[in-house]
């Protein structure tokens, strides 16, 4: 017989066998996993949505075959999940708050309901995603991404040191002998 568990629960064991499980189970040096963990938190954490995987695919290819430095793609991948459909209205609230605060615009800070309500037209279905894509470029993308940005890159930063920590701690020491 199962034993009834908590939500808390369930999205703890999510959350090993997502995460720590394949940093885990690398083969390879821990580095390649930090690495992968960096990659997929900083695309996570972009205006992105829908583009991630791809994006972090793209960035294997040329971590790869331009730049030599390899990373490992599934790990990667399985961090843009950590941002997903649910928390991307409230992301990108928090990106187009820090967006205006670093253009000096403090003054006219929106609350959630009326940047939810500016993003209406865009949802609208009587625009085609040509429109809705110019629109949003034009009257959020610049705001967006200089918002995400600063988070892109502490959280790629805070992945991949607590990754490397993580492995390096986890890693057998080396046999005397």
């Amino acid at each position: 017989m199962r034993h009834a568990t908590s939500i808390f629960d369930r999205l703890q064991r999510w959350l090993r066998l997502a995460f720590l499980v394949p940093l885990l189970r690398g083969r390879r040096h821990p580095e390649l996993a930090a690495r992968a963990t960096a990659v997929g938190l900083f695309w996570a954490f972009t205006p992105t949505f829908g583009l991630r995987m791809p994006l972090v695919f793209a960035t294997w290819l040329a971590a790869r075959h331009v730049l030599k430095a390899d990373f490992t793609l599934v790990i990667g991948l399985g961090w843009t999940w950590l941002t997903n459909a649910l928390v991307t209205l409230p992301l990108y609230f928090g990106f187009y708050l820090t967006g205006r605060l670093l253009q000096g615009d403090l003054g006219s800070l929106l609350s959630f309901t009326m940047f939810r309500a500016a993003w209406a037209p865009l949802l609208s279905s009587n625009l085609d995603w040509g429109e809705r894509a110019v629109m949003a470029l034009r009257d959020w993308g610049a705001t967006l991404w200089l918002g995400a940005l600063p988070w892109a890159v502490i959280m790629a930063i805070l992945g991949y040191v607590a990754a490397i920590s993580y492995l390096r701690h986890r890693q057998p020491l080396p046999r005397q002998g």
